[in-house]
């Protein structure tokens, strides 16, 4: 029995930068993995793949989508007092912040704004 091969292989090679740019496009606009990979000729495995991989090196994280503000820190003594205009029945939510270094500090919005600066200033000395 014999065999040709018909065409160039069609194996691709992919860099990180590429795939997380595919992997971040997932939900956009509300497009669906399906979409994504039918829009980069790709299979939907792949992409979770990718997903899983980029993952494990520390170039994804499920936050990928969030909007993080830069925080400076200012001197104590520059703060002005605000009067808290927020009513009791506010619910508490959690506040992710992310720190130079990775590290990263999780509070509830409710936290007192001077124990949240030593905090800051703790961790970030640490």
């Amino acid at each position: 029995m014999r065999g040709e091969v018909l065409g160039i292989e069609r194996r691709r090679r992919w860099d990180d930068e590429v795939k997380l740019t595919i992997v971040s496009a997932v939900g956009i606009d509300g497009a669906t993995v399906t979409q994504v990979a039918q829009r980069h000729e790709v299979t939907r495995q792949q992409i979770y793949a990718w997903r899983h991989e980029l993952k494990r090196k520390g170039l994804w994280s499920p936050d990928a989508g969030a909007l993080f503000l830069p925080a400076g820190m200012v001197p104590a003594m520059d703060l002005t007092m605000v009067e808290d205009r927020m009513p009791a029945a506010t619910p508490v939510v959690w506040v992710e912040l992310r720190l130079a270094k990775g590290r990263v500090l999780r509070f509830e919005s409710n936290i007192d704004d001077a124990a949240l600066s030593r905090l800051i200033r703790a961790v970030d000395a640490a």
